[in-house]
């Protein structure tokens, strides 16, 4: 029968002719060392955006910071050791530019863009690869769309003009910490915040080293922070931006239900955080938004505690909370599942409670109703339910109260959120307060506790709003009960290949 098939399909013409094709592309195959030709493949720049969409953001600078100031923005250094340079979030926002110690002074009067580079170190990209450099300024400028480019030990000196003129008076720059891969803004200043506390560092973060340098080069002009500026045109993401948004947080999807396929009682967190890695680096991803959250029992209790040794025990809960970045975008969201597969009396009761509550808030986002807004009427809705609902112990009743209540308590105040944004950074920039509007990403992520019994609750979701309305782009990650556990009877990761040593 199969012959028959191939018979009718391929003509003997046909199948000479491939055989001698075949025979052509393997011997160009044979008579060289490799098929491919060019010593570098990878983009010099980004393929993910337009010069055109880095060049709106930048006119969206201009206008806000007006005609008698301009900014500085200045980019990140080489990291120190066996580690790939990437770029920080605020110079990559505004320019696209992947290249270590670059500054970009922003024209408010003219309207035009500067970017300062080193010279290119050839020893390095000989072995390394190429990276854009001062001797690459009409490259630089053709791909990015900026206007000029200098070599950096120009920019004092064109500071130093600025300053000395009467055409400007106001220099903005970045005020807080730089994000980078895995560095929001708060954790940032967590880390400086501990440094203060050891005697022999007496090092300011390299955002302040700056802010200090260029304070003395601009005397003649009163200093302004550009952070709230960007901080606003970062919460509002163009569709390239949710579109990138979009693919990490399918990958964390993935990452987590092959999780809940594989959990078995035994499973530890570094195995589940193993094939999320898998998941991650096979499809491009340059690294993770935050170290991983896999809580395992009580572990969950602390909610942001990594590194968990303990072993999946028969009746414990995992919540796994673990996102990736694909091409400078990150995601969030979590789930919470029971290693033995089946959820007990208990864990059915606090979960449902805690899911009821958790979807009527989803449900009622809606565009160009405030934070306050949603929560008062997720509130009217719930009370209703939460009314009829029935638990197994006076703790319960009262912890779950006290929880429903915190939200009452909130929802009194005017500039109330309901969780955080989500983009360049985990906990991304911005302000969250303010009526919901196409562009927004964010999450929300309520948490339950019962303190007497080491007891954490809580699931994350990415919440994307378009034109179209709002979109929970990872619903389609079981959090119903009935869907976790048909979702856990399925084989998994690591029954496949459990390749472990002994």
């Amino acid at each position: 029968m199969k012959s028959k098939v191939l018979s009718s399909i391929y003509t003997l013409p046909f199948l000479i002719g491939m055989m001698i094709f075949s025979s052509f592309s393997d011997g160009i195959a044979q008579q060289n060392w490799n098929t491919s030709t060019e010593k570098e493949e990878r983009p010099l720049f980004t393929e993910h955006f337009t010069p055109q969409e880095f060049a709106e953001r930048r006119n969206d600078v201009y206008e806000a910071i007006g005609s008698d100031a301009f900014a500085i923005v200045q980019g990140a250094p080489m990291p120190m050791g066996f580690q790939f340079f990437r770029q920080n979030n605020e110079f990559y926002y505004l320019s696209g530019i992947e290249s270590p110690y670059a500054y970009m002074i922003l024209d408010g009067k003219s309207g035009s863009a500067t970017v300062y580079l080193q010279d290119q170190n050839e020893r390095r990209e000989y072995g390394e690869g190429k990276m854009l450099s001062y001797q690459d300024a009409e490259l630089v400028k053709e791909l990015s769309g900026i206007d000029d480019v200098k070599h950096i030990t120009e920019l004092e000196e064109d500071i130093e003009c600025l300053n000395s003129g009467s055409n400007y008076s106001f220099v903005y720059t970045h005020l807080s910490p730089y994000e980078n891969l895995g560095v929001t803004r708060s954790i940032a200043n967590r880390t400086l915040t501990d440094r203060e506390s050891d005697p022999f560092d007496e090092r300011p973060g390299r955002h302040q080293e700056f802010i200090n340098h260029l304070e003395e080069l601009t005397g003649n002009l009163e200093m302004e922070n550009l952070d709230p500026i960007t901080d606003e045109m970062r919460k509002i993401k163009s569709p390239a931006e949710i579109e990138l948004i979009t693919i990490s947080s399918d990958l964390q999807a993935e990452a987590i239900m092959e999780s809940i396929r594989s959990t078995e009682v035994g499973i530890k967190a570094y195995e589940m955080e193993a094939i999320a890695r898998y998941i991650y680096w096979k499809n491009g991803i340059e690294g993770e938004g935050y170290y991983a959250l896999t809580h395992i029992g009580p572990d969950a209790y602390m909610n942001h505690y990594h590194g968990s040794e303990r072993p999946g025990r028969d009746g414990d809960m995992i919540l796994m909370d673990y996102g990736p970045v694909y091409n400078y975008y990150t995601s969030d969201m979590a789930r919470m599942w029971p290693v033995n597969g089946t959820f007990n009396p208990v864990q059915r009761e606090l979960y449902g409670f805690y899911l009821e509550w958790y979807e009527t808030i989803l449900n009622n986002i809606e565009i160009g109703l405030t934070p306050q807004e949603i929560m008062q009427n997720a509130l009217a809705e719930f009370d209703s339910v939460f009314a009829e609902m029935e638990f197994s112990k006076e703790l319960y009743r009262q912890a779950a109260e006290d929880f429903i209540n915190s939200y009452r308590d909130r929802a009194q105040n005017p500039g109330m959120g309901l969780g955080h944004g989500v983009g360049l950074a985990v906990h991304d920039v911005g302000d969250y307060s303010t009526p919901v509007e196409p562009g927004m990403v964010f999450v929300i992520e309520p948490q339950f506790r019962v303190p007497e019994e080491n007891i954490y609750v809580r699931l994350e979701d990415m919440i994307v709003v378009t034109e179209e309305g709002v979109e929970i782009i990872t619903d389609h990650v079981p959090r119903d009960i009935e869907g976790i556990e048909a979702l856990m009877r399925e084989e998994g990761m690591l029954q496949k290949f459990d390749i472990k040593l002994e």
